[in-house]
């Protein structure tokens, strides 16, 4: 465990010494925890992040375009949305995430070519892994009043 503490450590500390883009560095702490938690070989890593990075910018764009667009529509009207309207936007979430799971199923079948059944599922936890450490990261940042 404390292998894996102080390189993450040392990751979120230079979370704010990196002239890129926010998400350019959260690209590159996720890159590294996840070569980290998967522990790939150099050859699962140069099969392995072309199929992610692809799968990540599609699941991406649906997310954060997609239905950004719906939760931003059902925020902004949602004391005034017909129930046709509402009907509507139920549907376009569902195609959404219908989207996403498909997405997911791809992901998977192609990553059975290139590591292992278990490796996709410790990418599995280790993608929900990082999402926490990124949250109690942001949350830290806030409450110490630092720009997030």
């Amino acid at each position: 465990m404390k292998k894996y503490i102080i390189p993450i450590l040392v990751l979120f500390i230079s979370f704010n010494t990196f002239s890129q883009s926010k998400k350019d560095k959260i690209k590159a702490l996720k890159v590294s925890f996840l070569t980290e938690r998967l522990e790939l070989t150099q050859e699962e890593a140069q099969q392995f992040w072309p199929v992610y990075n692809a799968y990540d910018d599609i699941t991406n764009q649906i997310k954060h375009e997609d239905l950004k667009k719906i939760r931003y529509e059902i925020k902004e009207n949602i004391d005034t949305l017909s129930d046709e309207r509402s009907t509507e936007l139920l549907n376009q979430i569902a195609t959404a995430e219908n989207k996403l799971h498909e997405e997911d199923v791809i992901l998977n079948k192609k990553l059975k070519k290139i590591i292992s059944p278990k490796k996709i599922i410790l990418l599995k936890i280790a993608e929900e892994d990082f999402k926490h450490k990124l949250f109690e990261q942001w949350k830290k940042m806030k409450h110490d009043g630092k720009k997030p």
